[in-house]
């Protein structure tokens, strides 16, 4: 046997016996993850006393990373409370939803290769993947909670992005003199002005209060109505109020989960936008989704989207699908009763505080029949929508601000500075802190009252026993 043939039969063999071992033990399939699971597992494991986290991309120290404190707690392993910080009620980040996924490690990690789809594209010349397209229309007829069939789905940055991209896609064109008034319900969401007025385009404009127009019949041209449902920051369930040829809507359903409200019925618009953030609570992943009815409208966002981000993140879009297939499992009953029941504890404690005060109030919940639910049940909203109810409490944020409170200015809802959006679906450490601090506030109003009482009974006691002449 020729030296050349010794070499040929030895390589063969060395190869069956590699082939064997990867199939039937999957050495090579697992060999080059065992690294990237060692060191998730290991930051994972790195303890920050249950008020804070360490992270992959994180800070490191001594070739450690090191851990990023929930707000009011520091030192090393966050550990530290630090009695004097701010309760910051401000933000929206949907952090109650942390521990559900704390829980669910197994099932929404993913492993993302370096050669994960390097392209532009996918394999069809699309920026969407396919998969994921067919994860969201699966999770909508689970929840019930929106219309897919026959429709479009456009992918974004957040629901931000496609908010702007419906106003594009629906505003006027080519008519700089006669520009679509971009019009909203008060209270309404303050990036609706905020985005408008910022892109500062010839072919739409803020108008303001939705009602303004609506009572007044002077009011003529093209209107864009954007409607919140439930709304932000009061958690009502809103419907478009102007009708008719010259009146287009885009639905904001971003809190239309059994999170926050009673699902009473299929929406069922011609154009709706949804995003990640709120639904599992991954605001950081920046993605959102819109369903439309009318392809001309739906090729105007699809322009709009291409020409500013040409899609979104392939990283993130397979990072979506694995958290959606874990929100759909058992029906969605696991993850959507966790938030139900996170967001129904918190408000009860609310409630209760708040019912010990006349001088602040928060909106009323109404009680509706849920079919996802299969119960009848309360609204349970990402806000509370607090009003300081004192003629001499013109700033209700100033007030709140008096025991390190910080809300957002009703003023930037349009409506009175007396309003304040409290947020309470941040970690379970800002909504304690800031049911404490709210509790100290109320406790101050019933001690005023009653040494008020006791003064005015006092003085009355003084007024019939005083001896005169």
């Amino acid at each position: 046997m020729s030296r050349n043939t010794i070499f040929l039969t030895c390589s063969i063999v060395l190869n069956l016996l590699l082939f064997h071992s990867w199939y039937f033990h999957g050495e090579w399939e697992q060999s080059w993850t065992k690294s990237a699971t060692a060191e998730a597992e290991f930051v994972a494991s790195i303890s920050c006393s249950g008020h804070g986290r360490a992270f992959l991309d994180g800070s490191i120290l001594d070739g450690k990373p090191v851990c990023e404190c929930n707000a009011c707690y520091g030192g090393p392993h966050c550990s530290v409370f630090l009695p004097e910080c701010i309760a910051d009620a401000d933000s929206g980040d949907p952090m109650f939803l942390e521990p559900f996924w704390l829980k669910h490690a197994a099932s929404s990690t993913i492993v993302v290769p370096g050669w994960h789809r390097l392209s532009y594209e996918f394999n069809d010349d699309s920026l969407i993947s396919k998969e994921l397209d067919a994860q969201i229309r699966k999770l909508h007829a689970v929840i019930g909670n929106a219309v897919t069939d026959g429709r479009f789905i456009i992918f974004g940055v957040g629901a931000t992005q496609l908010l702007h991209a419906a106003v594009h896609a629906l505003s006027t064109t080519n008519h700089p003199s006669s520009p679509s008034r971009v019009v909203a319900s008060t209270p309404y969401y303050p990036i609706y002005k905020e985005q408008t007025e910022f892109f500062n385009s010839e072919d739409y404009k803020f108008e303001g209060d939705t009602s303004l127009c609506n009572n007044n019949s002077g009011c003529k041209g093209n209107f864009i109505e954007l409607v919140t449902s439930p709304n932000n920051p009061d958690g009502q369930l809103k419907k478009a109020v102007l009708q008719g040829p010259s009146a287009k809507t885009i639905h904001d359903l971003a809190y239309y989960w059994p999170h926050y409200t009673p699902i009473p019925a299929l929406a069922d618009e011609n154009l709706m936008i949804f995003t990640l953030s709120k639904l599992t609570g991954h605001g950081g992943s920046r993605f959102g989704w819109a369903i439309i009815k009318d392809e001309a409208v739906y090729q105007r966002m699809l322009t709009y989207m291409n020409l500013s981000t040409y899609g979104v993140a392939r990283e993130t879009q397979l990072r979506v699908l694995k958290l959606l297939k874990v929100a759909v499992e058992n029906e969605g009953k696991e993850m959507f009763n966790f938030g139900y029941q996170t967001m129904r504890n918190r408000w009860r404690k609310l409630s209760k505080t708040m019912s010990l005060s006349k001088r602040f109030s928060i909106q009323e919940l109404e009680t509706q029949f849920c079919p996802f639910s299969e119960k009848v049940r309360g609204a349970t909203p990402a806000y509370a929508w607090l009003k300081c109810e004192r003629e001499e409490d013109k700033d209700c944020n100033a007030v709140l601000h008096s025991v390190n409170i910080t809300g957002r200015h009703g003023s930037l809802f349009g409506a009175e500075s007396r309003f304040v959006r409290l947020s309470l679906v941040k970690s379970d450490d800002d909504f304690d802190l800031l049911l404490k601090r709210m509790g100290t506030l109320v406790s101050q109003e019933n001690n005023n009252d009653g040494i008020n009482k006791i003064m005015t009974h006092t003085d009355e006691f003084i007024g019939t026993n005083n001896c005169t002449g």
